[in-house]
């Protein structure tokens, strides 16, 4: 069959196609992303370990497969992984000077999974120091760029992985969120994200954490960001499934999206926060999506689960959790010097993460019950309800910054707000382990993308990564950035 060139911005799906006709090969699609990388990436700083020559080496394996009729779910797609996801070999940082010469001796499940699909890896994306932040710069490897412009942030943790998917370095990525960090840098960069359901994906192998199963943590997911919704589903086909031990007896079969047509989504709004800012150019893309479901026949009203309130309890316990997770196995001297700089504050929202910081095996077995309440409270909620549409974040990319994390504010609507109320939106879905899909929904006037996320009832990711598909072919959708040529 006769060669065609590829866009660079094309979906992994049309990749992976392209691949199977034979129109182009595992090795030129990977020289064509390298050739690019060496164009664009010394400006990006995005991916930031290299492993050309086993993904030479695998490239040609994939041709030879597919030559012998052979089929994989991402066969000689070249992908890139986020570097605080163990990949046998290569640096594993967490952006760390002290861990700057760690290399895994085992490949995280997921990245298992991925080489099973024939993926094709080659190399690793940057991010923040201990993945703790919403910018992805470390002494290890430097500071990665938004490719829509260089001065601000790609977001974090998973910053990298989001740059180089907008600037067509890589066509699928596969990252980590906790507090956003999947759905912020795809929302930063113009991109697609999606956190899974708790459980759904193994999060071990991932550092900091585990490198074991330990049904301990809770909180954290590993998973895909795209150019395209349907690339968010292939990804998560591959990457799901129970952990190690839990294999012998089950399996995990995610239920078809509960709908196909946009029309038929019913559609709940949560309603403004009131002790929290949201820029109005997010506010107003927002509106125009919602606009626009209403206009394609959707039910959309404002709803939020009954007993919630204005979200402010929620907020403290998801800080609680969130920080019992992110100093497990700290030295306690600095957890006590991190809690006390916290606890000096005069905000409930940092106290109550100095509280976590701080927390005693008791604390978190109640924490853990109160977390369950909620838990609860969604699945009554999602019997009526098919997704919750919000803001991925409170504003869009922000310049970088080299203040202490603990000085940082955000300018909102002239109103000066903390810079770790960046967890709010994307801690909504994460507290309950419900799934969530960033998608893109605009641009700013600054020429900066707008993301809006859809989180959906556990267990049932089809369906909100299948609403932002549905909605971004009305409203929305990626869009490459100015200044990176559609041609490797």
């Amino acid at each position: 069959m006769e060669k065609t060139p590829i866009d660079a911005f094309a979906s992994a799906t049309t990749m992976l196609e392209a691949l199977n006709r034979r129109q182009v090969s595992a090795v030129e699609l990977l020289d064509m992303h390298l050739h690019r990388i060496e164009r664009y990436n010394p400006t990006l700083n995005a991916i930031v370990t290299f492993d050309t020559e086993h993904a030479k080496k695998n490239a040609i394996a994939a041709d030879e497969a597919r030559t012998q009729g052979k089929h994989g779910a991402l066969l000689g797609l070249p992908i890139t992984i986020k570097d605080t996801i163990d990949v046998e070999g290569l640096p594993g940082t967490a952006g760390v000077e002290q861990y700057k010469d760690r290399r895994p001796e085992h490949d995280a499940p997921l990245v298992e999974r991925v080489r099973a699909a024939g993926a094709v890896i080659m190399g690793k994306t940057n991010v923040p120091p201990y993945a703790g932040d919403w910018q992805s710069d470390n002494r290890v490897f430097g500071r990665t760029n938004n490719p829509w412009d260089l001065s601000r942030s790609p977001g974090g943790s998973t910053g990298g992985g989001a740059a180089a998917l907008a600037a067509g370095l890589t066509p699928l990525e596969f990252g980590s969120d906790i507090g956003g960090s999947i759905r912020i840098p795809a929302a930063f960069c113009g991109v697609f994200g999606h956190k899974p359901s708790d459980t759904a994906v193994p999060r071990s192998g991932h550092f900091p954490g585990s490198p074991l199963p330990n049904t301990a943590t809770a909180l954290s997911a590993l998973g895909p960001l795209a150019r395209d919704a349907h690339d968010l589903e292939l990804a998560l086909d591959v990457i799901a499934g129970p952990a190690i031990g839990e294999d012998t007896s089950w399996h995990l079969q995610f239920p078809p999206a509960r709908h196909e047509r946009l029309s038929d989504f019913r559609v709940a709004l949560l309603p403004p926060l009131p002790w929290l800012s949201v820029d109005a150019e997010i506010l107003a893309a927002q509106d125009s999506c919602i606009s626009t479901l209403r206009h394609a026949g959707c039910h959309v009203e404002t709803a939020v689960p009954e007993g919630f309130g204005d979200f402010s309890n929620w907020y403290e316990l998801f800080l609680k959790l969130l920080f019992v997770m992110m100093f497990i196995g700290e030295d306690e001297n600095r957890r006590r010097r991190q809690a006390e700089a916290m606890h000096r504050s005069d905000d409930r929202y940092l106290q109550a993460s100095a509280d976590g910081i701080m927390a005693s095996a008791s604390d978190y077995i109640i924490w853990h019950g109160q977390r369950e309440i909620y838990r609860a409270m969604w699945r009554a909620f999602f019997r009526e309800w098919d997704v919750l549409l919000t803001p991925t974040n409170i504003v869009p990319a922000f310049p970088h910054t080299d203040a202490p994390y603990q000085q940082r504010t955000l300018a909102i609507n002239g109103v000066t707000v903390p810079y770790s109320r960046q967890s709010v939106y994307a801690g909504i879905a994460t507290l309950a382990g419900q799934p969530a899909t960033t998608f893109p929904a605009g641009i700013t006037n600054d020429g900066l993308p707008i993301g809006l996320q859809a989180m959906g009832p556990y267990l049932e990711d089809r369906t909100p990564i299948r609403f932002a598909s549905l909605v971004t072919r009305e409203f929305g959708g990626f869009r490459q950035p100015p200044g990176y040529d559609e041609h490797f």
